[in-house]
């Protein structure tokens, strides 16, 4: 009788072990952007944003990292400076009903690598880079790519150096802006590191 109330305990554990297990697992639900949603880079609302974006959810994390341009995304994919391993990376499809450039969609995500991919097109994402723009359709991807250029890729074509070279940005056009008073201020500082 010992014997059977001592593998009873046991089995009892190890069923609430498991069901404690199954609770914790974590949720990768595709999450929709709100008002409160911020770009992980950036910190700035999403919403203010045009151009498709992407979420990234990491191990061990209640919410996922949002993207301000898709680009962004798959180059934190691919990038040494993770937190945590990556669980699943969603980008907005941009051949679902209703996705426009000003608003992307809620509830169209679609996995990263389900995706195929527009590369080079003359669209900018939401940061003003060089978007990666995700369809679900080869078939809109390859109409998107007609009308705004660049080449249909798969997710597994895109090669870092699509997504992780730096984007240059051009001088502002009127030199009385704030941006060149800054730069003046910047010089006139002492430079006590002597660099």
């Amino acid at each position: 009788m010992r014997h059977s109330l001592h593998s009873l305990v046991i089995l009892a554990s190890l069923a609430l072990l498991s069901a404690c297990q199954e609770k914790a697992a974590q949720d990768t639900t595709p999450r929709d952007m709100t008002a409160e949603t911020l770009g992980h880079y950036c910190q700035m609302n999403l919403l203010e944003h045009p151009g498709p974006k992407g979420q990234v959810f990491l191990e061990g994390m209640p919410a996922p990292l949002f993207f301000s341009q898709v680009r962004d995304a798959i180059a934190y994919m691919r990038g040494p400076e993770q937190m945590a391993p990556i669980v699943t990376v969603y980008v907005n499809d941009m051949a679902a009903p209703g996705a426009t450039w000003d608003h992307p969609g809620d509830g169209n995500w679609i996995a990263v690598d389900k995706a195929v991919y527009v590369v080079g097109s003359v669209r900018q994402g939401g940061m003003g880079a060089p978007e990666t723009v995700p369809f679900s359709s080869r078939e809109k991807a390859e109409e998107f790519a007609r009308v705004e250029g660049g080449r249909v890729l798969s997710f597994a074509e895109i090669t870092d150096d699509m997504v992780r070279t730096p984007v240059e940005v051009e001088p502002h056009p009127n030199p009385e802006s704030g941006d060149s008073d800054f730069e003046n201020r910047l010089r006139a500082l002492p430079n006590k590191a002597g660099g």
